[in-house]
């Protein structure tokens, strides 16, 4: 096990919270976003291919930034991102304005005077944001190539190219970090945002046809998680999103047999 059951049973947790909290904060928003903000105009079918081309062009965007030390323009990208996203996901619960300014202050808390507590609570309203903005571009077909794409993705930046361990060091030495971050003792745990983000995508896609049955998928990549991190070795980086891609299809295809 790569980090002590305690560890590993809270990041198991706050994937699940985040999860279900994306989940919902994605329904309510499947017609509609708040603030008068438009969601993208793209092909359902192909939607894959756009999205796959901004993520690779994101990933060295921030992965250059961090490696030249830019960090004062990383923290200022990362404050926005996160002012949007929180904004979104807290008004599904309350009156935007009162999101808004909620969305302001744990964003600069985040960013300027980090801790655990603050990071890891934002972190589980994030992804639903993006959910909700993606959801409606991509049908099962295109977010199911999406993730086999991320996928091998991260397989190559892992095991090949190594830039996305790079990466997570990186952002570890600015003190910002877009994922689950746990420090202990004298280690750190950590998931990354697109770990939680893209399942969380994929379900959101399938609710939108199934439903309260899409929680199957869920669960089911969470499951899927949890093997990981207690199969998984120390001091050792793997890439998440295969595992988990086989979680969210094997939810997929257990649904359907409930279905059937």
């Amino acid at each position: 096990m790569k980090h002590n059951l305690k560890i590993t049973l809270i990041l198991i947790f706050l994937f699940l919270i985040a999860q279900l909290i994306g989940l919902f904060v994605a329904s309510k928003f499947l017609t509609e976003l708040p603030y008068g903000i438009e969601k993208p105009d793209i092909e359902e079918s192909t939607s894959y291919i756009p999205t796959f081309l901004a993520i690779i062009i994101l990933t060295l965007f921030i992965y250059f930034l961090l490696k030249l030390r830019l960090y004062f323009l990383w923290k200022m990208w990362f404050l926005l991102a996160v002012v949007f996203s929180l904004s979104i996901s807290f008004s599904s619960f309350i009156p935007e304005i009162i999101a808004f300014v909620l969305a302001v202050i744990l964003a600069i808390i985040k960013v300027f005077k980090p801790n655990v507590y603050v990071h890891n609570l934002t972190e589980v309203f994030i992804y639903g944001a993006l959910a909700a903005v993606f959801v409606t571009v991509f049908n099962i077909f295109s977010v199911s190539i999406l993730l086999i794409l991320i996928s091998i993705y991260d397989y190559i930046a892992v095991y090949k190219t190594k830039h996305m361990v790079e990466l997570a060091k990186s952002q570890s030495k600015a003190n910002i970090f877009a994922g689950l971050y746990i420090p202990y003792k004298k280690e750190v745990a950590v998931l990354g945002g697109g770990d939680i983000g893209f399942p969380l995508l994929f379900t959101a896609v399938v609710l939108k046809n199934y439903g309260i049955y899409s929680l199957i998928i869920t669960f089911s990549v969470t499951i899927a998680l949890g093997l990981l991190l207690f199969y998984s070795k120390k001091k050792k980086y793997y890439p998440a999103m295969p595992v988990l891609t086989l979680g969210c299809f094997l939810g997929y295809l257990m649904l359907q047999l409930l279905q059937a």
